[in-house]
């Protein structure tokens, strides 16, 4: 029986190149990781309520924008069974058209919708707006 040789031809060049487009391409357009923001802060006139959490981000508008769950616990004097914890979120926008860059937050605290904006930097304070109070202290920092 004779033996049958496959001949085995090289890709055209033009294949290849194809290929190697779609590669490049796939490549270039594959979504960016997106970034995990930790944020640690304070709240409240005596700086009673401590908050934790991490952020995700997310482009809206052309502006970064980051949010995600955080946890509020009541350090204060009042805490006499320890510390309560309760779950909030927080949402930010960082506007980077100008310098310094400006920071316009949302924070979701037991139903309250309370807002916040001025400078941003990577550790700030100011002051929150709730529906029944306003000018409430707050520091944040993010890593």
């Amino acid at each position: 029986m004779p033996r049958r040789l496959l001949k085995m031809h090289a890709p055209e060049p033009n294949v290849l190149k194809f290929f190697a487009v779609l590669i490049v391409l796939g490549m270039a357009f594959e979504p960016a990781q997106a970034q995990l923001r930790q944020v640690t802060g304070a709240a409240g006139y005596l700086s009673e309520w401590e908050l934790n959490g991490a952020l995700t981000e997310r482009m809206s508008a052309g502006k970064r924008a980051f949010s995600g769950p955080v946890t509020w616990k009541h350090v204060g004097f009042c805490s006499a069974n320890g510390p309560q914890e309760k779950p909030g979120e927080l949402s930010y926008e960082i506007a980077e058209s100008g310098a310094p860059s400006r920071i316009n937050a949302t924070i979701l605290f037991e139903g309250a919708q309370c807002t916040f904006s001025g400078n941003f930097s990577d550790n700030m304070t100011g002051h929150m707006d709730c529906p029944d109070a306003k000018g409430v202290p707050l520091s944040l920092s993010f890593k």
